[in-house]
């Protein structure tokens, strides 16, 4: 099963990015592609924070999902929609969602960001919890695999979440569901933390959940004068980058192979032996 990490360089104006975004998953479903993912913000990376809340979008209605859930109907394939603001009840913050869509256009999970970056050495400074709210749960989901009668489970994560590693146990170890296949990752790391630790999380994530990662990100640098690390990638189980652009729009297109995730969890079967270390021990 072929799977593609989107890379984009977007910009201030919502209508170039989406036609940009529109022709990148053309381009993944026309190399074979069964599931795409876009990289976060996809659809505005503005001149201000602020410029979330001009184009946030109601759940489940606005330009932006419909136009993520037509591509995906009209291609028919699996759209991970990257990232796009949806209104909270706080007029002063909206959620950065990550919507996903079924190959008949369906809206099959959505998942807000949990960790909002926040991050200052000098010279640059984010702080996302000024126009953004974190969302409250993990999401994972099951969709069909024309490959195998066992449906593909699928983790959603978003950038900064990549550095808590407790998110991604917590996908893997879901009530009564199997350990996720493939975890999605769309980011827009900035150059400085991108370039210190961008691959070693992804390959960290990969290799302790036993699982495929994709990783869409923005790569570039923008019309607001930030720079973005790019490097989309796709991660197997063993942690071996099998595609990987440095920079500039593409599509990053590797094989996500059920025999091989399967051959690695049972040849190391870590997955089955972990404990849960979290109560302490009484003297």
């Amino acid at each position: 099963m072929k799977i593609a990490a989107l890379q984009m360089v977007s910009t201030p104006d919502v209508e170039r990015n989406l036609t940009t975004a529109e022709r990148l998953i053309a381009q993944a479903a026309s190399e074979g592609a069964a599931w795409v993912a876009l990289p976060e913000y996809f659809c505005l990376m503005g001149r201000s924070d602020r410029d979330k809340l001009t184009i946030a979008e109601d759940a489940g209605a606005g330009p932006i999902q419909h136009r993520l859930a037509e591509a995906a109907r009209r291609h028919a394939v699996w759209v991970i929609g990257g990232t796009l603001p949806i209104r909270s009840d706080d007029p002063e913050r909206v959620f950065n969602s990550c919507c996903v869509y079924a190959p008949d256009g369906r809206l099959a999970a959505r998942y807000d960001k949990l960790h909002l970056f926040c991050f200052d050495n000098g010279r640059e400074r984010y702080d996302e919890g000024r126009v953004l709210r974190a969302g409250s749960e993990p999401v994972a989901f099951s969709a069909p695999s024309p490959e195998s009668p066992v449906p593909l489970r699928v983790g959603l994560s978003i950038c900064y979440d990549l550095r808590f590693p407790e998110l991604y146990r917590s996908l893997m170890a879901q009530p009564g569901q199997p350990p996720c296949d493939l975890i999605a990752v769309p980011s827009a790391f900035t150059h400085t933390t991108g370039a210190a630790h961008w691959e070693l999380l992804l390959r960290a994530r990969a290799v302790e959940n036993q699982c495929y990662v994709i990783a869409p990100a923005q790569g570039g640098l923008h019309d607001n004068g930030r720079r973005t690390w790019g490097h989309s990638m796709v991660i197997d189980p063993w942690g071996e980058v099998l595609a990987v652009q440095s920079e500039g729009e593409g599509v990053v297109l590797a094989e996500l192979d059920l025999a091989r995730l399967a051959a690695v969890r049972e040849q190391l079967p870590a997955l089955s032996h972990r404990r849960d270390v979290r109560k302490t021990r009484q003297p």
